[in-house]
């Protein structure tokens, strides 16, 4: 099997060196299976991986010297992926969630909304409630801090304000997190 030295030695995009593309003049070498072949030239290391059709793939790049692993790197790098979809998939999504209301609304649709909020704050998310005023409701702004005074009494026993209500332009935001235990 003839070294291709046209092209300089390729790194991936994760930084991980494979074969020429390894810097260093020794390496301690793991073989496959995982057992410890030793510190050896780079050279050596390389020549053991070509022999069984592997790759030699540097995995602590930062030890002294870097410890490299004589495997196929293809199905390594599908691991390395793989391990980083179920990680991305554990992690929690949805941290903030949003309800809008009007200054207006009725009690059954405020009853129904507070459930929802009960809901979210159940789930340990953070919940930014927005009063939206359109016209002349600007001039009452009053019923809104109202409406949101009312939200935070009947949610008073599972949360807890953690940005009271502020005016941004033609809305009042309020922001609740669960109450902590």
């Amino acid at each position: 099997m003839a070294i291709n030295n046209r092209y300089p030695p390729r790194e991936t995009r994760d930084y991980t060196r494979v074969n020429q593309a390894i810097r260093a003049s020794m390496v301690r070498v793991i073989d496959s299976d995982g057992s410890q072949i030793g510190v050896r030239p780079v050279s050596e290391a390389l020549g053991i991986a070509r022999q069984r059709g592997l790759d030699l793939v540097e995995i602590a790049a930062s030890a002294n010297p870097p410890v490299c692993k004589i495997l196929a790197y293809s199905k390594y790098k599908y691991d390395q992926e793989k391990k980083e979809r179920e990680a991305r998939k554990k992690q929690k999504a949805g941290l903030l969630k949003e309800l809008r209301f009007r200054p207006n609304i009725g009690a059954h649709d405020l009853d129904v909304k507070v459930r929802q909020i009960e809901e979210f704050i159940d789930a340990h998310d953070k919940v930014r409630i927005t009063v939206v005023f359109r016209g002349r409701e600007m001039q009452h702004r009053d019923l809104g801090f109202k409406l949101l005074m009312s939200l935070q009494e009947k949610l008073a026993a599972k949360a807890v304000v953690e940005q009271a209500p502020m005016p941004d332009r033609n809305r009042l935001v309020m922001t609740l997190i669960p109450k902590p235990h």
